[in-house]
């Protein structure tokens, strides 16, 4: 028994698809099946189910998951405790960050970490929420930076600040009249929205009951990204709603897109940092913390045109 073994059935558990596993452990797929079934040879059960369209964890397999689980923890931890003993800004630091996060604030983030911790660079990792949880847990990942909420056992959170919600649209619509969007105007648009999957696409809905509640029934279509989403606003395609630090990067000229804040009720989001309680680098977490906090890119406001 070996822990990229343990590893293995923990992925697989996880993914319940051969190909999707192997390629988060970074192995072929018959890499994977062979290690899976080699574990179960020696335990001499099955800890998976297989068929043609699925894969899924027996009664016995749940138990054995779970405590494999743990033995990874435990040993990335002894990991951990070695790399503590030296400085514990000198060695690289995973992060991981939401997709609509993490591609507006990097850019700032990365400049304002380096002058105060220059021998921690940054590996990165943009995914959905539910994978960097599980890539968090494996200590696959050491910090994620998520929206709230964010609940998971042995993991502490620490919110950083709180995102306002803008409305997005072409220069040439009424709406520019307006010094602000209420959400409740927003059921009578062409509303451009993420995907399923995404976190805020749920936020958003949440935000805009009417669009929730309507089944979605003027949502002309959805996007993998918010800039793609910003593209097709800009054609004319309807409007969207944007986190402040998606509406203030961008790359068109004056003219092309307007924006107005989301008001009664102010829509925004809490985006939070969190990490395993017992990760041995807590120097590391608050200096990311402190450098997130600082980033040029959040602000108060946004000014009008």
């Amino acid at each position: 028994m070996t822990l990229t073994e343990l590893r293995y059935i923990v992925t697989l558990a996880q993914e319940q698809h051969f190909g999707r596993a192997a390629e988060r452990c970074h192995v072929s797929q018959p890499t994977l099946s062979v290690g899976v079934k080699k574990l179960e040879d020696e335990l001499g059960i099955l800890i998976f189910e297989r068929t043609k369209s699925a894969v899924r964890l027996t009664p016995v397999g749940e138990t054995i998951v779970t405590q494999a689980q743990k033995v990874l923890e435990q040993a990335q931890g002894i990991r951990e405790l070695a790399q503590a003993g030296k400085n514990q800004l000198a060695a690289p630091l995973k992060v991981g960050a939401i997709y609509t996060i993490g591609p507006y604030l990097f850019p700032h983030l990365i400049p304002q970490l380096h002058r105060v911790a220059p021998e921690m660079p940054l590996y990165i990792e943009e995914n959905f929420t539910h994978i960097l949880r599980d890539k968090l847990r494996t200590g696959e990942l050491d910090a994620v930076i998520i929206a709230l909420p964010f609940q998971e056992a042995d993991v502490l959170t620490l919110g950083l600040y709180d995102e306002p919600f803008y409305v997005v649209m072409a220069a040439d619509h009424p709406w520019t009249a307006l010094d602000s969007i209420e959400a409740d105007q927003l059921s009578d648009q062409n509303l451009l929205l993420l995907g399923e999957g995404h976190c805020f696409r749920d936020q958003v809905l949440e935000a805009c009951p009417t669009q929730k509640n309507d089944n979605l029934h003027n949502t002309t279509i959805e996007s993998s990204s918010l800039e793609t989403i910003r593209h097709m606003v800009a054609s004319g395609l309807g409007i969207s709603v944007l986190p402040l630090s998606a509406v203030e990067t961008h790359h068109y000229a004056p003219g092309i897109l307007e924006v107005r804040p989301l008001v009664k009720p102010a829509a925004f989001r809490t985006v939070a940092i969190a990490w395993r309680a017992s990760f041995p680098r807590p120097k590391a977490i608050e200096v990311l913390a402190d450098s997130i906090r600082l980033c040029s890119v959040i602000r108060t406001g946004i000014s009008k045109g």
